[in-house]
């Protein structure tokens, strides 16, 4: 009834894992480097009222980027 803990995953659902995540983190990247180019568009055309929501949203996709790298280097 001592069973090893599943640990140790077969080398395909690692590699699937680790591309799901790795597709997850470029998906989150453009979407800053967009919400970025949105956001100091509207900035330089007299809008100042757009830039803090867009902070707020651009530190949320930070946390994800940097705990999807921290899930990675736990595989």
């Amino acid at each position: 009834m001592n069973r090893r803990p599943e640990r140790h995953r077969a080398r395909a659902q690692r590699t699937t894992i680790v591309h799901g995540v790795l597709c997850m983190l470029l998906i989150l990247v453009a979407l800053q480097l967009w919400l970025f180019t949105a956001t100091m568009n509207a900035f330089l055309g007299g809008d100042d009222g757009v830039v803090w929501p867009a902070l707020g949203a651009s530190a949320a996709c930070l946390a994800l980027n940097l705990g999807l790298l921290r899930y990675l280097g736990r595989l």
